[in-house]
């Protein structure tokens, strides 16, 4: 198994655990930020674990360390939409996660952290983040699986 998918399991790991006991018996926007910190961290160990395959299949020269690099290099070695929508995905949540937030109703089932972007106002709540971790597991699965060969597109 390559061994970004690995640290990416890890990591939805420690995300299991702040989502099903953190924020379960919390309720703070502290824990939805760490929960949001550990899904990006996912979503950039597979970034990396396709960077890697696409070197060992000698289709780009070699990985930079940049972020955003890495975003564009992915896309363009891997034209497939999933790629696409995973690296955007994350960049999303890693904007939602850097801005200016306000928090809501903490200690409570209903806790909510509002980040204030450029384009608009997102509130994040324990429905969405459910969302947004479910949709991080299924990237991780998608890559390990495109990766090992299982399920090619």
């Amino acid at each position: 198994m390559n061994e970004f998918i690995k640290e990416a399991r890890d990591e939805l790991k420690r995300s299991d655990h702040l989502f099903y006991v953190s924020l379960k018996y919390s309720r703070t926007v502290d824990v939805m930020k760490n929960l949001l910190d550990r899904l990006i961290a996912a979503c950039e160990r597979c970034i990396d674990a396709l960077l890697l395959d696409a070197e060992e299949k000698q289709m780009i020269m070699e990985r930079p360390d940049n972020l955003g690099l890495k975003v564009d290099l992915v896309k363009q070695t891997y034209p497939e939409p999933w790629v696409a929508e995973i690296t955007d995905f994350m960049m999303f949540l890693r904007r939602i996660n850097r801005a200016e937030f306000t928090r809501a109703r903490e200690f409570r089932r209903h806790v909510t952290m509002t980040a204030v972007m450029d384009d608009g106002v997102i509130e994040v709540n324990i429905d969405i983040i459910k969302e947004h971790y479910d949709k991080v597991i299924g990237f991780v699965n998608r890559t390990d699986e495109f990766i090992s060969g299982k399920k090619e597109d």
